[in-house]
């Protein structure tokens, strides 16, 4: 009963300093509640735990070719570049094949849909009988944010023919249920664009921009 009454004088006089504390209580409860939700909106926010590389074809499966320009051995080249690009930044890789072997379609979609909040990229080079043809050009299936990021990056870093964003029913597109891309990084079948792919400059420019968009859509 003593105790009561003391708290209940103090409380009476010390009004404004009992809502003072009130107050702080008050506005520090809030600030952890907004805290939880940036952090959760952070974790909620698109990012990806593991960017899977693919370079397209290998072994036996030569690609596209011209003469002595094999598709297989440039994906492989930029393949490369991307995962220590990518490393650098702290973001973990994982290669389909990490050297001149052939790996089936079903094998590579297979090892990409291991990692449930990863990404898949596969990398490769073009052709066409028009000779013509030239530029860069990322395909996509199910969800086009991804191809879109890095295509954006792609054309403007490697300053050729940008030929843009594209749905297209590729095997490792249609049965890897992470976000996917495939990325065309240029046409062998072009003299131009074939010059450019042979210099280890425009690889590298090329692995670059490709993992700019891969952080881009990482960061959503």
């Amino acid at each position: 009963m003593m105790t009561e009454q003391k708290s209940t004088n103090l409380e009476r006089q010390h009004p404004r300093g009992t809502g003072w504390i009130t107050c702080v209580l008050m506005f520090a409860a809030v600030c952890l509640v907004f805290l939880g939700i940036a952090t959760t909106a952070e974790a909620a926010r698109g990012r990806i735990s593991r960017v899977v590389i693919d370079a397209g074809h290998g072994g036996h499966d030569a690609g596209a070719k011209r003469g002595y320009v094999l598709e297989k051995h440039l994906a492989l080249d930029v393949s490369r570049r991307l995962e220590r690009y990518l490393e650098r930044r702290n973001m973990r890789c994982v290669q389909t094949r990490n050297r001149d072997t052939f790996v089936p379609l079903s094998q590579r979609s297979k090892m990409a849909n291991r990692y449930r909040d990863g990404v898949f990229v596969s990398v490769h080079f073009n052709w066409a009988y028009n000779s013509d043809g030239s530029g860069t050009e990322t395909f996509y299936n199910k969800n086009s944010a991804l191809a879109s990021a890095i295509q954006t990056r792609v054309a403007r870093k490697a300053q050729t023919t940008n030929r843009g964003t594209k749905r297209a029913s590729f095997y490792v597109l249609r049965h890897t249920d992470i976000p996917a891309a495939l990325v065309e990084c240029g046409f062998i079948s072009n003299y131009d664009d074939r010059r450019r792919c042979l210099d280890p400059r425009y690889r590298q420019k090329i692995a670059e921009a490709i993992g700019e968009g891969i952080l881009a859509y990482s960061r959503g």
